[in-house]
C-alpha cells in the first residue's frame, strides 16, 4: 500500500482536471492521500473532497488547521472556528488530525509573533483532543521542538523535513516521523538525500506535497505540476537511496504513517476488514 501523507488536492492547480489526477493516482497504485487544510475557509472543502476522492482512493483522509503562510489574513476567531470544526469532525473516520500548522522562518514578511500565536493555539487544540499534527517546518526546527515539548502532543509528521540529524532525532523522541517527497529525488539536495538514506527506517514517510515540490523528472525549463500519482516513483527513489526493495520501502513507510496517525490507521483497518 502506498499512502501520500501530504497532498493539497484542493489546490486551484487541480481545478480543471482533479478527477483525472485522482484516476492517475489510482492507476499507479496509490491507496489514499492526506489532504491538509491551510485556512479556515477551506475546512469544509477539504472534508468534502476527502469523502469524494475516497470513492476511488479509499484510504483518503484530511486534517484541519491554519498554515503559517496564511496567518497574515487569519483572524483570532479562526481558532474558535477550528475548534468547532474539530468537534464536528470527531465522528468522521476520515478526519485524522490537526494540520497543516507550524512556523516558517524562511519568508521574511511573516510576523513571528502572529505565527507563534496561531501555532501555540493549534497545538493546544491538538493536546485537548489528543490528535496528531502535520507540521510545516521551514528553518524553524528548534523553535517547533521547543513548542512541542511544552505540550503533550501524541505525535505526527514533520512534513518536507530538511533539518539536521540531531533535529530529526529530537522530533523522533516526540513520536514524529519525517516526510520525504520530490525534493529527495534531486541530486543536488545532498542533505535531504543523506537524511532519507541514513535516518532509521521507522522514522520516514512518503509524501508529494502536490501540486508543489515536483520530483526531478518533472523539473526542467518549465516546472511541471506535481501530483499524487508520482508517489510510487518517489518511493522507488527512496528505496534506491536506502538500498532496499520498493515494496519493502512502501510497506515500512505505510506502517510508520499509521503508527503516528492512529485515526488513519483505524480508517485503513476498517477498509481492510
Amino acid at each position: 500500500m502506498c499512502l501520500d501523507t501530504h497532498c493539497h488536492l484542493d489546490a486551484s492547480e487541480f481545478d480543471l482536471d482533479r478527477e483525472a489526477v485522482i484516476e492517475r493516482a489510482v492507476a499507479t497504485g496509490v491507496a489514499g492521500v492526506l489532504i491538509p487544510a491551510v485556512q479556515a475557509k477551506d475546512f469544509n472543502t477539504v472534508k468534502q473532497l476527502a469523502h469524494h476522492a475516497a470513492h476511488k482512493l479509499p484510504a483518503t483522509c484530511y486534517t484541519l488547521g491554519i498554515h503559517p503562510l496564511y496567518t497574515p489574513q487569519a483572524q483570532k476567531q479562526d481558532i474558535a472556528t477550528l475548534k468547532q470544526a474539530i468537534e464536528m469532525s470527531l465522528d468522521d473516520p476520515r478526519f485524522v488530525g490537526i494540520g497543516e500548522i507550524g512556523l516558517d522562518y524562511f519568508v521574511p514578511e511573516l510576523d513571528g509573533e502572529v505565527q507563534a500565536y496561531f501555532f501555540e493555539e493549534q497545538l493546544a487544540l491538538a493536546e485537548q483532543f489528543n490528535l496528531p499534527v502535520i507540521l510545516h517546518v521551514r528553518r524553524s526546527q528548534d523553535a517547533i521542538v521547543k513548542a512541542l515539548r511544552s505540550k503533550k502532543i501524541s505525535g505526527g509528521i514533520a512534513h518536507a523535513f530538511n533539518g539536521s540529524f540531531q533535529q530529526a532525532e529530537n522530533f523522533m523522541k516526540l513520536n514524529f516521523v519525517m516526510g520525504f517527497g520530490g525534493a529527495m529525488t534531486h541530486p543536488r539536495a545532498l542533505q535531504i538525500r543523506r537524511l532519507a538514506k541514513e535516518l532509521p527506517a521507522d522514522s520516514i514517510v512518503l509524501e508529494t506535497d502536490a501540486p508543489d515540490i515536483p520530483p526531478v523528472w518533472l523539473s526542467g525549463e518549465v516546472v511541471s505540476r506535481n501530483e499524487p500519482g508520482e508517489l510510487p516513483q518517489i518511493s522507488s527513489e527512496l528505496a534506491q537511496l536506502r538500498d532496499a526493495l520498493v515494496s519493502q520501502t512502501q510497506h515500512i513507510c505505510t506502517q510508520n504513517t499509521l503508527r503516528v496517525m492512529p485515526r488513519w490507521r483505524d480508517l485503513v483497518n476498517s477498509i481492510n476488514s
